[in-house]
């Protein structure tokens, strides 16, 4: 599960294997543009008549966020529900304290806290477990193993792996996210040999903040060839 900027959330359906099941796109552009609007308005208003008299109006636009996060967690529940999804994975979100930076980015980190513990609530209800790995570079690191992406300067949604291939980067991010977790799930239960012998085998998956979907799909086949020795 990858909570994105230019999507709202984008869902991978994934088996321990690596294979990809379903993916599903979650957005609401209209609820986020008028609340983005109201951003401007408060930036004029407060220019206009200080920070003090605007209050209500952040008030306002915080509830808008708030109603925002609801459907965004719900949307993803039910996604996770019709698929039969034992585990929902999400990044790590390191946000402890007092969030700095620009208002509409404040806005962002807050509903993405928010959505991750109304997921969390609504999930243990279910029967589903909620899990979280490292979020450093799910985004910037292809899916395929490819290397670091760049943006697409026309279309920000998009990104550029280095082999030249286009691809949505939030999608991208979300088979990260997913084969971090398996990776983890994989390795974990295993002896301190037969662990030792597969990061050799793989050399990637030592390095957990590194890992990318395609080092998953290694790791299982060097797995089954181990079994079957």
């Amino acid at each position: 599960m990858d909570l994105g900027i230019n999507t709202d959330a984008v869902c991978t359906i994934m088996r321990a294997d690596g294979t990809v099941l379903g993916r599903r796109f979650i957005n609401h552009p209209s609820e986020k543009d008028w609340m983005y609007r109201t951003l401007g308005r408060i930036r004029k208003f407060q220019r206009e008549h200080g920070s003090a008299q605007s209050r209500g109006r952040w008030a306002y636009t915080k509830r808008l966020n708030i109603e925002l996060g609801k459907k965004i967690a719900g949307a993803i529940i039910r996604y996770a529900e019709e698929n039969h999804a034992d585990v929902i994975v999400f990044e790590y979100l390191e946000m402890q304290g007092k969030i700095s930076g620009e208002k509409k980015q404040k806005l962002h980190l807050w509903r993405k806290r928010d959505i991750q513990k109304r997921c969390e609530h609504q999930a243990h209800r279910k029967g589903m477990r909620v899990s979280r790995v490292c979020a450093w570079d799910t985004s910037r690191l292809a899916y395929d193993g490819s290397g670091r992406v760049s943006r697409d300067p026309k279309n920000h949604s998009l990104c550029v792996f280095q082999t030249g291939k286009r691809y949505n980067c939030d999608l991208s991010a979300s088979y990260n996210i997913g084969a971090r977790y398996f990776i983890r799930e994989l390795l974990k239960p295993l002896p301190a040999t037969e662990r030792s012998l597969l990061e050799a085998k793989v050399p990637s998956v030592k390095r957990r903040i590194s890992c990318v979907y395609a080092d998953l799909g290694e790791l299982f086949l060097e797995m089954e060839l181990l079994r079957a020795a």
